[in-house]
């Protein structure tokens, strides 16, 4: 990587410098569609982390379904990576073939209103799965304000079947699809933290909308502790198989029981790294993107009904 942005990017994906950024020192020159804020690569996208906010904010000060669902189709779509095909390109909103795949349901919402704002701000598909993600994250209390690349380039070919981690896979299978995306166990760990904001649907329909933690909404690290059996565990809470097995696993174990007991800041940053290396995959054009990472929300780092059990957004 030879250029400044490049060089940062290594520097990130190294664990050099940190995949977070309270940065926000940004006026936009225009409004939104205006000559000045066209030139500025930034500026559209300041625009359009104000409507995701709102949008993303929900009852009680948490994130909400909507938010739930950008960080699940940035997850479906990187997790769908292979060691030569698929990436950060956009490709599971614009092909119409991967978005009616059964593992990717329950993203029809959110995929509707990507199509929505990538038309309103005038942005590529690639660039918006990341950065809604990032949005969603940041709108969800004590979540990260991870750093945020754009200039991606759009691909609609769809991705091949098979690619994506079942929750009935065994920890071999788990560790060894995402090794080939480059993503360590540790890393994986990290990543599976997410679930402490998902729900189920599909896995098991007789408790659709169970959440696999119960302070859905708040980024937390209580997701960990229920997937070994330790509290709180409410009975609405629906575990993962494939959380459990990797709970368990000798690879991960003990990373698992870090991140439920080391606090915010360990798997904040944890995540963030992931998330960075992640949403660079199959990106052949990391020289010439440009952060705008200062255009995020800020933080909620902290929040007062943060263990406030299933509240519903």
């Amino acid at each position: 990587m030879s250029t400044p942005i490049g060089k940062t990017i290594a520097r990130i994906l190294l664990e050099q410098e940190s995949a977070q950024s309270l940065e926000n020192k940004y006026t936009p020159p225009a409004s939104l569609g205006q000559p000045a804020c066209k030139k500025d690569t930034c500026c559209q996208w300041y625009w359009a982390a104000n409507v995701m906010n709102a949008a993303f904010f929900g009852k009680f000060g948490r994130c909400n379904s909507l938010a739930r669902e950008a960080v699940r189709t940035w997850s479906q779509k990187l997790a769908s990576q292979g060691k030569d095909f698929g990436g950060a390109d956009g490709r599971i909103v614009l092909t119409a073939a991967e978005i009616q795949r059964a593992e990717n349901n329950g993203l029809q919402d959110i995929v509707d209103q990507m199509w929505a704002w990538s038309a309103q701000f005038g942005v590529g598909m690639g660039d918006l799965i990341q950065f809604d993600a990032a949005v969603a994250v940041v709108t969800c209390p004590l979540g990260p304000r991870m750093r945020v690349f754009v200039g991606r380039k759009d691909r609609a070919k769809a991705a091949p079947e098979g690619l994506l981690p079942d929750v009935n896979d065994s920890a071999d299978k788990l560790i060894s699809l995402f090794r080939d995306k480059t993503i360590s166990p540790h890393a994986l760990v990290a990543l599976l933290g997410a679930h402490t904001t998902s729900e189920q649907f599909f896995v098991d329909t007789k408790r659709a909308g169970a959440p696999q933690d119960g302070t859905t909404g708040v980024w937390g690290t209580l997701s960990y502790n229920p997937t070994l059996g330790l509290g709180p565990l409410p009975k609405e809470v629906f575990r993962f198989p494939s959380d459990i097995v990797l709970a368990k696993d000798v690879r991960t174990a003990d990373e698992w029981k870090s991140s439920g007991s080391h606090g915010q800041s360990h798997w904040n940053e944890d995540y963030a790294f992931a998330y960075t290396r992640l949403s660079l995959l199959g990106v052949n054009n990391i020289n010439d993107l440009k952060e705008c990472t200062k255009v995020l929300p800020m933080p909620k780092l902290n929040f007062k009904g943060a263990g406030e059990l299933l509240k519903d957004q």
